[in-house]
């Protein structure tokens, strides 16, 4: 199925708008522009069966640890503590980064409004390799918050769908970017495999639906949030996966963003339910964000039931589950950070003493 996102008019308007006065004049203009429709696709995750076969690539630390269909037990056990510990890590690391943010934000605004004469008397003496980084950075500034927070994935995802095509690498594209349960080695490729993209319109299908959805996320969540939900449930759909996999004694080798876009997808169509949405080829037929979420997780749910092995429905569906609960319930628990913000914050206060 293939839908569009409604630009601007119904659904940017709704989000709670916090960064500087330019977003909020450049979306106040786009509210009085005829609003351009962008099309996206549903996220991509392939899921490759396990299947007996001969081949000339050697057995390697990514090929299945166990005969048959068997995933061990010690692996689902892995995978679950690496979920837990690396959501943890995550939103840790998200509240520390935001209290260095806005320190650094803090601190450049006092240092410019103080010393700003003295860059001003120098800039004569510039070279042109300045006036390349100033019209580089004024571009940056330029840009909307969610492609800020886009700009590093798209860029982590293209270089590892450029190491799948260096030869040398194959065997290590397998075992640490493709995530399998039966796999010797099952936790970091639950992380990394979130980032390995092999055919060009998987990552592209992948990257287009990021890209649609992911500014309403960013100026819902913020930048820190969003990368932290992100990342969390990148990892927390592929463990759905490997429990899917495990019970259904199915192993076999998976890899794509399109879990951890399934959460913002989710995330944004429970925030703004309302929100229109278009079929690609049939701009006329409209329908709600919310009956849209509702269809894919129910086509989903019916892959996993049925048995479908094209997409890994089972991280589809689950990350859909992490969007839709953090839609709910993120706010209350994104709120909890205050007492390690302030943990930090004496820590740090300690160290410059």
């Amino acid at each position: 199925m293939l839908v569009n996102r409604a630009l601007c008019h119904s659904w940017l308007t709704q989000v709670t708008f916090r960064y500087h006065a330019n977003i909020a004049s450049r979306l106040q203009a786009c509210r009085h522009n005829q609003p351009t429709q962008r099309f996206w696709q549903p996220p991509v995750r392939h899921f490759h069966a396990h299947r007996p076969r001969s081949s000339n690539i050697k057995p390697n630390l990514g090929e299945p640890a166990a005969d048959g269909n068997t995933v061990p037990t010690n692996n689902v056990i892995k995978a679950i503590a690496f979920t837990g510990a690396f959501s943890v890590g995550c939103f840790a690391g998200a509240t520390i980064m935001e209290y260095e943010n806005t320190r650094s934000m803090i601190i450049s605004k006092a240092k410019q409004a103080r010393f700003g004469w003295l860059q001003n008397r120098s800039i004569v003496d510039r070279d042109s390799w300045w006036q390349i980084k100033q019209d580089v950075r004024r571009y940056w500034d330029s840009l909307s918050p969610g492609d800020k927070t886009f700009a590093p994935i798209l860029v982590c995802n293209l270089l590892a769908f450029a190491l799948w095509r260096v030869p040398a690498m194959r065997t290590t594209m397998l075992t640490y970017f493709t995530s399998n349960p039966a796999a010797r080695i099952v936790c970091w490729p639950m992380f990394l495999s979130t980032f390995s993209h092999y055919s060009v319109m998987h990552i592209f299908a992948n990257m287009y639906v990021l890209h649609s959805f992911s500014n309403a996320a960013v100026l819902s969540m913020g930048k820190e949030q969003f990368m932290a939900v992100y990342l969390s449930a990148g990892v927390f759909s592929s463990l759905m996966s490997v429990l899917y996999k495990a019970g259904t004694r199915n192993p076999g080798m998976s890899l794509g963003a399109s879990g951890a876009i399934m959460t913002v997808l989710a995330y944004v169509c429970a925030q703004y339910p309302e929100t229109q949405l278009s079929i690609l080829f049939l701009p006329t037929v409209t329908f709600s964000a919310g009956a849209a979420i509702k269809v894919i997780m129910g086509i989903d749910f019916a892959g996993c039931v049925m048995g479908w092995k094209f997409f890994d429905h089972a991280a589809h569906l689950g990350g859909a589950m992490f969007g839709i609960f953090w839609a709910h319930y993120g706010a209350q628990l994104w709120a909890k950070r205050i007492s390690l913000l302030n943990y930090y914050h004496e820590l740090r206060r300690t160290k410059q003493k």
